[in-house]
């Protein structure tokens, strides 16, 4: 290695320092999802940062979603995948085909390349975790409302074995199927999920890993990546058509994670290298930070 590649990652490991011991026995909720989930390359490297937390003393419970695989087992069952207001349409069929791929496939998946990096994973079902009450129907913009079906929002979160599984130093992994008032099963947004887990653990940070830089004005151009964004803003955002879609839980969450005393939010685009550590233990930072 030349003298000034190792000069270069001594600086930043030193620039890593304080940053290490502030958030040393904090607990960080991660989320992650989008196409940073499908490139096994990328998935590997960023869960092998993941335990890079855990090793310098951070707590980190990992949320994860998995609309790709979802898509994909819909369509071999001749499903025909509807969104509306960023959330998915379930019926009672995709219902199963959901709980089916997020809590017996990708959930374990997850769990496994954890514990080969090193750490000692613990995966949840949403359902051990989450509660939630059916969402009633929605407008379609076309006049009327649609039934979203098996959909849910998050009305209470049972951190109790959470707790316990981040003080005995393993990692939680919870899927994003929530239990109902009457005891069935509910899918619910992972952004969502994710947020309402890191207000009820009072997290210092809660952390959006998909695949986009961050929140941007022009979806297409990079360069108009917004770097700090006041919780007090979301709501014209919205208006504005700034935040739109699949966007509006994943920042509504945030809004309402804030209120619940999370310190920070921060959206990162999970595809680079390094995005998580980056973000963490370096002064510049990449992606946008939510502030209260």
């Amino acid at each position: 290695m030349a003298s000034s590649d190792a000069s270069v990652r001594a600086a930043t490991l030193s620039e890593a320092l304080p940053y290490i011991q502030n958030f040393r026995d904090q607990t960080f909720v991660i989320k992650y999802g989008g196409s940073a989930m499908e490139d096994e390359d990328v998935v590997e490297r960023l869960l092998r940062d993941v335990v890079f937390l855990e090793a310098v003393g951070i707590n980190p419970v990992l949320v994860h979603g998995g609309g790709k695989a979802i898509n994909a087992r819909l369509r071999e069952a001749g499903h025909v995948s509807r969104f509306v207001g960023g959330l998915r349409v379930t019926d009672e069929a995709a219902m199963g085909i959901v709980e089916e791929v997020l809590d017996r496939e990708v959930n374990p998946r997850l769990v496994r390349l954890l514990e080969g990096f090193g750490a000692r994973a613990r995966g949840f079902s949403g359902r051990q975790v989450l509660r939630a009450e059916k969402l009633p129907p929605v407008d379609n913009g076309k006049g009327g409302t649609d039934d979203l079906g098996f959909v849910g929002r998050v009305v209470g979160v049972d951190t109790a074995e959470l707790v316990e599984v981040l003080r005995s130093e393993r990692l939680p992994v919870v899927s994003p199927v929530a239990s109902s008032l009457d005891g069935g099963a509910l899918n619910v947004n992972a952004d969502e999920a994710a947020a309402a887990i890191a207000g009820a653990l009072r997290a210092s940070k809660l952390i959006f890993l998909s695949d986009v830089p961050g929140l941007m004005r022009d979806r297409e151009d990079p360069a108009s990546l917004i770097p700090t964004v006041h919780s007090e803003q979301v709501d014209l955002l919205i208006r504005q058509k700034v935040i739109e879609g699949g966007m509006i839980p994943k920042l509504q969450g945030a809004a309402a994670a804030l209120q619940q005393g999370v310190s920070k939010i921060h959206m990162i685009d999970g595809r680079l290298p390094h995005a998580l550590l980056l973000e963490i233990f370096t002064d510049e930072g990449v992606g946008t930070e939510i502030v209260a």
